[in-house]
């Protein structure tokens, strides 16, 4: 029984520093782009079990990824670039509710339905450690078009 002790010490003490250092990514999606369309704009909700900041985000469908926030100034629609986001632990950033969104630059190529858009966000933990998290962002389509768009009234 006590031969077994350390190796049950030790499987609770790696299953405690996973979930510590858990990050969700969640409903990530950009809107597919128009041809020559240079930029486009990825919203999505993260969650950290500890204190953290997202520090950097990256894809291979374009040339950057910024984290941008947009505010209304004396009735000016203004978009800054915002170097790191604080992620507090337990609660869930959405970037779209928040006024942020990442901003891909440089598109590669048109953002198509049904193609892959991954995303690796960089993020560091309160101990200083930066570790990689990867997703991949849902393509909804350029335009939407309601459900009673179609009905014509007579």
């Amino acid at each position: 029984m006590l031969k077994k002790l350390p190796l049950a010490v030790l499987a609770l003490l790696f299953a405690t520093h996973v979930c510590a250092v858990e990050v969700l990514l969640e409903k990530a999606w950009v809107r597919a782009t128009a041809p020559g369309q240079e930029t486009a704009m990825v919203d999505l909700q993260i969650s950290s079990a500890q204190a953290a900041r997202l520090i950097s985000v990256s894809t291979p469908v374009a040339a950057s990824v910024e984290l941008h926030r947009m505010s209304t100034d004396n009735g000016v629609m203004k978009m800054r670039e915002v170097k790191q986001l604080a992620l507090p632990a337990g609660q869930v950033v959405d970037l779209g509710e928040a006024g942020l969104h990442l901003m891909l630059l440089g598109l590669k190529a048109p953002i198509q339905l049904g193609m892959p858009v991954p995303l690796t966000l960089k993020i560091q933990l309160a101990d200083k450690k930066i570790i990689s998290v990867n997703t991949s962002a849902e393509v909804k389509p350029l335009v939407e078009i309601k459900a009673d768009a179609h009905q014509h009234h007579h």
